[in-house]
């Protein structure tokens, strides 16, 4: 398999380098050159296999040519071996049609973990051998960036440096970062926004004069290998709601476009999806892009959902290049105009093609509440304010009665006990294998939200090439 960009003038290439690369050195996003096919009888055939024999099935043709499928096995059986539910991404029912899937029974309760537990791995064996050393180089929203940390700490030849804004994410959030002391992790609080911390990884990758000085990679969802790993989830959980022969709908609650962008890739596969619904707080530039075409960037406004709290998605150029006839140079102009004015209006042929697969809501505060409400009356399932967005979407969301919808559930609640409890009258205690979270040390930096505060910080603690 060999991967291009979205942008259409940096060089063509495998899994591996993919991997590594993270970004496109022309600012874009690698995709695959073409998209794989699984038929309807292989994806029938994913009936009642172990999530880890999915994952192979699924993910073999992104990586051929790099990883053979038993090498391919062995990682994912390691990745997913940590997960404390023996079906990794379980369904729950929440009446005759609304089901949830749960993402968040890795070791940092999140749905990152899915992806970020096999990325760690495909760094560790990739570096194997070599003098490579890795600079990776990560925002978060929240989730992310403990994710990548857990799988990343300790790792020979990779050193981290992750961003989150100063007091935008939840008590416990931060404290899943800045409470693992590897000397190789380095946690970042800076001042400003998570839109403001990932404009500064993306020009720390566009500078030639910070990036040529370090090996530098990437673990948000632009990496592909990341996003990759979640194209998995989709498969497993519909093939158990009746694909190939039924089509499944997904609402994603979503704020970087990466999770449901992962649902695409399913449908360019195969899968019989029958609707994407994005499902956004009111941080809403990816409802206003599907809705009306209006990809423009507002002031972030904080909600008791932080991950989603983002006004510029990365991900979504991917979607617009694939809709756009996968012309490099039109997306690499697009993107251009968006990053100089903020603002952008989709193509007519980028507009219906979204329509064909994708439809969207904003979910407000009250919204949210009354999802969390219902599921824990309705069900006794108690979810945190983003899967409460995709629930509360998918219960709006326009489709046949007869076509099951899988809500994402992409955090435990326990990571947002404060809305949960306002919600509900329940405060989810954190499971056990992190309940002493609040008693372990924290060690963090506070910086301006800076490129010259932030690069200086780490050329004192990375390894140059």
């Amino acid at each position: 398999m060999r991967y291009i960009s979205t942008r259409g003038a940096a060089p063509v290439l495998d899994f591996e380098q993919v991997t590594l690369a993270g970004l496109a050195s022309d600012g874009g996003l690698y995709v695959p050159e073409t998209w794989p096919s699984l038929s309807a009888g292989e994806i029938a055939g994913l009936r009642g296999l172990s999530y880890v024999d999915t994952a192979v099935a699924v993910m073999a043709p992104f990586v051929e040519g790099t990883l053979t499928r038993e090498e391919l096995r062995g990682l994912c059986a390691q990745a997913y071996g940590r997960f404390a539910h023996s079906a990794v991404t379980p369904l729950v029912q929440l009446d005759e049609r609304h089901w949830l899937l749960e993402l968040f029974h890795g070791p940092t309760l999140a749905f990152k973990d899915v992806a970020l537990q096999l990325l760690g791995l495909l760094f560790e064996r990739f570096l194997a051998g070599s003098d490579k050393h890795l600079t990776v180089v990560g925002a978060t929203s929240g989730d992310t960036g403990s994710a990548a940390i857990d799988a990343l700490a300790g790792r020979a030849g990779v050193d981290v440096f992750m961003l989150h804004p100063n007091g935008r994410v939840s008590d416990v959030q931060r404290r899943q970062m800045t409470t693992v002391l590897a000397p190789n992790i380095h946690n970042i609080a800076i001042d400003g926004s998570f839109d403001d911390a990932q404009a500064l990884v993306k020009a720390m990758f566009n500078d030639p004069g910070f990036s040529g000085k370090f090996a530098l990679s990437a673990v948000n969802s632009i990496n592909w290998a990341r996003l990759m790993a979640q194209v998995v989830y989709y498969f497993y959980a519909a093939v158990r709601l009746g694909a190939p022969e039924c089509p499944v709908a997904f609402s994603v609650p979503t704020g970087n476009f990466g999770d449901v962008f992962a649902g695409y890739v399913a449908a360019k596969m195969g899968l019989p999806v029958a609707k994407l619904v994005v499902a956004t707080n009111v941080n809403d530039i990816l409802h206003r892009a599907l809705s009306q075409g209006d990809y423009s960037q507002g002031v972030v406004v904080p909600t008791p959902s932080p991950s989603m709290d983002i006004q510029v998605s990365s991900n979504f150029e991917r979607l617009l290049f694939d809709l756009g006839g996968r012309d490099g140079a039109a997306t690499r102009e697009q993107m251009r105009g968006f990053e100089a004015t903020k603002a952008m209006r989709l193509t007519n042929a980028q507009r219906d093609g979204a329509a064909t697969l994708f439809a969207s809501d904003r979910i407000d505060l009250d919204d949210m509440a009354l999802a969390m409400r219902w599921a824990c009356e309705g069900s006794g399932q108690v979810i945190d304010p983003h899967s409460a967005i995709g629930l509360a979407a998918a219960r709006r969301a326009d489709l046949p009665a007869d076509v099951p919808v899988v809500t994402l559930a992409t955090a435990h609640p326990s990571k947002f006990r404060e809305p949960v409890e306002r919600a509900t009258g329940v405060r989810p205690a954190l499971p056990a294998r992190i309940g002493d979270l609040f008693d372990r040390e924290e060690r963090y930096a506070t910086l301006p939200g800076t490129f010259e505060a932030v690069t200086g910080y780490i050329a004192e603690r990375a390894v140059a090439v």
